[in-house]
């Protein structure tokens, strides 16, 4: 499912305008990236956990010239974690 598929599916299924809808999904995706960057995981209970994870530096091979090691910075990743609920619902 895209994500102008989700916002026509939540209008349809709230009975609210597209644009409306549209501006939730928005405002839902802009909390969940603000709250990891600040707090360092957004978690919703049995659905699904969003946190910001450390990967070290290390070194790699440049795809264009294997022969050729390239540093990696250490940097921030956000991992996603399915909670139970959803994995069973998925099952």
């Amino acid at each position: 499912m895209t994500k102008t598929a989700l916002i026509e599916k939540l209008a349809e299924d709230l009975g609210v305008s597209k644009r409306m809808s549209g501006d939730l999904v928005n405002t839902l995706i802009e909390q969940i990236m603000a709250g990891v960057k600040k707090e360092g995981e957004v978690r919703i209970q049995g659905f699904w956990t969003f946190k910001k994870s450390k990967r070290a530096a290390r070194t790699g091979v440049n795809p264009q010239n294997p022969k050729e090691k390239v540093k990696i910075p250490a940097m921030n990743v956000v991992t996603f974690k399915a909670g139970s609920e959803f994995k069973a619902f998925v099952k």
